[in-house]
């Protein structure tokens, strides 16, 4: 670290590394956006170029000149990188889900704790000033014996993340189950199991889960339905009635401030636990995991519906 600023480099050109990341980490008075790594030189030099940070022509490259690594890439790419990341002793903003399976991501979770790095998961309804007071009530009024979710989009269908594959091989599971599973385990206590899940050809899927405490609750998910806005919701019921909770669709940018707020604190005072850093990840990997062997995995064959001919 040079004084107080993290020096942050950026792995990833993509939609998503352009929205929420480079500005959310060039913008912040902790962070220094040193420099970007992409697959693609082009896209990362012009992307490095909007927000003053170098370029880098390798990742090995790049861990030379940072304290810290953000990653905006899919999952079976990001897991061997930041594994080689927190080897070298490099903190880590992880996209979610944080591997493309369990295996993968003990090695990576292992790999975070032997380091003794920082880790940070980008679960970012978490991090949103609404979700957190929603929360808040929750635990301080208790009583809560269910809840459900739903996030239902066409995100396949067209918008910026229509093209990306890793979304079209892994479907809505992979790609809005982690935030759902997360809160819905964070509204009423760790779910201790997937206890029914169901997909449809069109990856539609319907989820049950038991919590330790005794507490159910549903999910339904899709990001192939023509739904414009994005209709993503989450409720909790019990002996004081009925909360809910609605996304806010304009809320990523404030979220991953907020979690570089923490991201810098957490640096700052040699934190390395976190609700939801990588180990938190792990445990959302093996509900995703145990929900996609009971629902099916995500065939090839289907993608035709969501893609076309």
């Amino acid at each position: 670290m040079r004084g107080s600023v993290v020096r942050v480099g950026l792995v990833g050109a993509g939609p998503w590394a352009r929205s929420v990341h480079a500005p959310g980490l060039a913008g912040h008075p902790g962070i220094a956006l040193t420099t970007v790594w992409a697959r693609r030189r082009e896209a990362a030099e012009e992307l490095a170029r909007g927000h003053g940070a170098e370029v880098s022509t390798s990742f090995e490259e790049l861990l030379d000149e940072v304290d810290a690594v953000a990653f905006a890439v899919p999952p079976a790419i990001q897991a061997g990188l930041a594994f080689e990341a927190a080897k070298a002793g490099k903190h880590l903003i992880l996209e979610k889900p944080i591997a493309p399976d369990v295996p993968t991501a003990e090695r990576l979770a292992g790999a975070v704790s032997a380091a003794g790095v920082t880790s940070l998961v980008m679960l970012t309804l978490r991090f949103a000033t609404q979700t957190r007071e929603w929360l808040a009530d929750l635990a301080a009024t208790g009583g809560w014996t269910g809840g459900n979710a739903r996030w239902l989009s066409g995100a396949l269908l067209g918008g910026q993340y229509s093209g990306s594959p890793w979304r079209h091989e892994t479907g809505a599971l992979a790609d809005v189950g982690p935030h759902v599973v997360d809160l819905l385990d964070a509204a009423l206590g760790p779910i201790a199991d997937v206890a029914g899940a169901h997909r449809t050809s069109e990856d539609l899927w319907h989820l049950i889960f038991r919590h330790e405490n005794g507490a159910t609750s549903s999910a339904t998910l899709s990001i192939a339905l023509p739904v414009e806005p994005t209709v993503a919701d989450f409720s909790v019921y019990g002996t004081h009635g009925y909360r809910a909770l609605n996304r806010d669709p304009g809320g990523a940018a404030g979220s991953y401030t907020a979690l570089l707020d923490e991201f810098v604190a957490l640096i700052a005072t040699g934190t390395t636990t976190h609700p939801c850093d990588v180990h938190r990840g792990l445990h959302l990997q093996r509900l995703l995991d145990k929900a996609l062997s009971l629902g099916g995995a995500f065939k090839a064959r289907d993608r035709i519906r969501v893609d076309g001919p």
